[in-house]
């Protein structure tokens, strides 16, 4: 009898295939197909795009009902959905409901770099909730916060995804302001996922290079010391 117990392996690759439809369907084509169709039904612009932007709120209110709290990217995705929305119905101006996925971009951005004043920067906070405090791995990386070079590695990953973020919410701004409602709305959708990668490649690189260093300045500083551990070999007798 077969044991249909899931591996780890399996249960990892799953959770990444459900990861991976969700943003699909709830932040990117989703919310793409939903405006065009609603489009072409003959809605406004406005109501379109107010109506599109429901799914990625449902996204939202889904990790909410599962994890029975809401976290601070879900807030902030939420309170920019609403403040767009808002815009959008008071004005009659669509491009102030797409200016909404500026608002928890810009936040996210403030927030990195004002966190660089208290005990923890966020993405060190980041990497260690989605690691589990609990868990081997996770008590392992909060154990390495001791070192100073650990320190300044994410003191500096902070930093940049502070400055990142605030450059794509002007990067946003500018291009719904001189584009098109439907191309703003697609870079809007996307834009946040090349930043998000480039940003996570540029970590790993980073991190990579930083223990090739460590690893180079630790065999140098072994090798003098092997040499002075190391016993005096008594000198050879000349030859008779």
């Amino acid at each position: 009898m077969t044991n249909s117990t899931p591996r780890p392996a399996q249960v990892r690759d799953r959770s990444r295939l459900r990861s991976v439809a969700k943003i699909v369907v709830f932040d990117t084509a989703g919310p793409l197909v939903s405006y065009w169709l609603l489009r072409s039904a003959g809605l406004s612009a406005v109501s379109a795009l107010i109506l599109s932007g429901i799914l990625p709120g449902v996204a939202v209110a889904g990790g909410l009902v599962r994890r029975r709290r809401l976290d601070a990217v879900g807030a902030l995705v939420l309170a920019g959905i609403a403040v767009g929305s808002v815009l959008g119905l008071v004005s009659g101006n669509a491009r102030l409901v797409l200016v909404e996925g500026s608002v928890p971009t810009a936040v996210f951005g403030l927030l990195c770099l004002g966190s660089l004043w208290s005990r923890r920067p966020l993405i060190y906070r980041f990497s260690l909730e989605f690691m589990g405090e609990d868990t081997p791995r996770g008590r392992e990386f909060e154990s390495n916060w001791r070192y100073p070079g650990f320190r300044r590695a994410f003191r500096l990953f902070t930093v940049v995804w502070g400055v990142a973020y605030l450059a794509e919410a002007a990067a946003r701004v500018v291009i719904v302001e001189t584009t098109s409602t439907g191309t703003a709305l697609a870079v809007s959708k996307m834009m946040p996922y090349a930043v998000g990668a480039l940003l996570a490649c540029w970590m790993v690189l980073y991190g990579r290079r930083a223990r090739r260093e460590g690893e180079r300045l630790a065999a140098a500083a072994a090798f003098p010391a092997a040499a002075v551990s190391a016993p005096e070999l008594p000198a050879a007798s000349p030859a008779a």
